[in-house]
């Protein structure tokens, strides 16, 4: 097949997803044509030896990745307008680069909806599967400035291109629903959940210097790993911990915009047994949940995030280890299903605290078994190989469909 791939970010950005996904169908024999933008995230601006212009093109073997400019927002909040003149870009070179491509795939962002929208539109409702990342409900608070402002267009986009899909991929069983109450026709939706850089997240052996980072003797060390943010509700984490004082530590890795009021909340409760370390690069990573006895998951109350499930999920679970998951819907259910950690509601810090004095009571054997369970239940259900084939059977059926349509 000729399987076209629409995305807003792509390698060597942090977009694994779209970018293993492009490598191994061309590795199964598919002629597969990326098309995306220059490298700019997070900072929102251009990776420093890339210059944006017209005609930037990279080819391997059965791969062809084609670059666009679109504005570079800074660090300011400026994101619709760099989301705008991407679809602009993708409008202009969508036709000659992807006219001829049996199916498309899209990585479904907000950031690429109006050039989603756009490319349907010009290539005549290509047979086409989305795969959504992210739902933002009309409500969402996180939408300000700009986005806000343009977010009764952005919704209608949206629902569009849900009816327009012959296929819509959900990351989470509860986005299902979600991705329905928007327009999509229930009968097209499927979930593949995503996978994981498994080049990078995989079991590990602690080095020294990981576990003189993680570690501070004996005690218990629950690990949070990634954005400190809005979405993830850290103050619970912090008054679940400083409750039970020196039974355990609680140490959080990353940084973010929630960073200064977390930060605060230890001070003002005196938790010595919450640390801070600074963001990591990613292949630093598995050493750090290996010198750690578990990975904390959270997400705050909020209907939109109980059908999301975290990367940091999948990224635990492919590395062996067990998890402390404090969120709602369907991360809580992947956890109890696979047996590989303990879970609460969100946004209880009691509750929260009682998982931590569990966690530390369970002996390292019965962790080490948590650990394998996930492994086991990630190598099922969210590989890379998995999440692949069921992509690629979403993409011959929209094709096989729109073929069968047309005689």
């Amino acid at each position: 097949m000729k399987i076209g791939i629409l995305s807003y970010h792509f390698p060597p950005e942090p977009a694994f997803i779209p970018g293993s996904l492009a490598e191994e169908l061309a590795a199964r024999g598919h002629e597969v044509r990326v098309l995306t933008g220059f490298p700019d995230y997070p900072g929102g601006h251009v990776y420093p030896g890339w210059r944006q212009r017209w005609r930037h093109q990279t080819h391997s073997e059965r791969l062809t990745v084609r670059r666009v400019p679109r504005y570079a927002a800074g660090e300011g909040s400026a994101r619709m307008a760099s989301w705008l003149s991407f679809a602009g870009s993708v409008a202009l070179t969508g036709r000659r680069y992807l006219g001829d491509v049996d199916a498309l795939y899209v990585f479904q962002l907000p950031a690429v909806t109006f050039a989603a929208a756009g490319l349907l539109r010009l290539l005549g409702r290509v047979p086409t599967v989305l795969h959504v990342q992210d739902v933002w409900p009309e409500e969402e608070p996180s939408r300000a400035g700009d986005t806000r402002r343009w977010s009764g267009r952005l919704d209608a986009t949206l629902r569009r291109i849900y009816q327009e899909a012959g296929a819509v991929a959900v990351t989470a069983p509860s986005m299902r629903d979600l991705v329905v109450a928007g327009g999509a026709d229930p009968d097209r939706v499927r979930v593949v959940l995503n996978w994981t850089d498994e080049r990078i997240f995989h079991p590990a052996e602690p080095s020294r210097a990981a576990r003189n980072l993680i570690r501070r003797g004996d005690r218990c060390v629950v690990m949070h790993a990634g954005t400190i943010g809005v979405r993830q509700g850290l103050e619970t984490a912090v008054r679940a911990a400083a409750a039970l004082g020196d039974r355990m530590d609680l140490v959080l890795v990353g940084s973010g915009v929630e960073e200064r009021r977390v930060r605060g909340l230890a001070a003002e409760l005196q938790a010595d047994n919450v640390r801070f370390v600074d963001r990591r690069s990613p292949p630093d990573m598995p050493e750090l949940y290996a010198a750690a006895d578990y990975q904390l998951v959270m997400l705050r109350d909020l209907p939109e995030l109980r059908g999301m499930v975290p990367g940091k999920l999948q990224a635990a679970l492919s590395c062996a280890a067990p998890v402390v998951a404090s969120a709602g819907g369907d991360t809580v259910a992947l956890v109890e299903r696979a047996r590989a950690g303990l879970s609460c509601p969100p946004e209880d810090w009691a509750a929260l605290a009682d998982r931590f004095w569990l966690a530390s009571a369970i002996p390292p054997p019965a962790r080490a078994d948590m650990g394998r369970r996930g492994r086991d239940a990630y190598l099922r259900q969210m590989s890379l190989r998995a999440g692949v084939d069921r992509i690629e059977g979403l993409l011959h059926e929209v094709a096989s469909r729109a073929g069968s349509a047309r005689r």
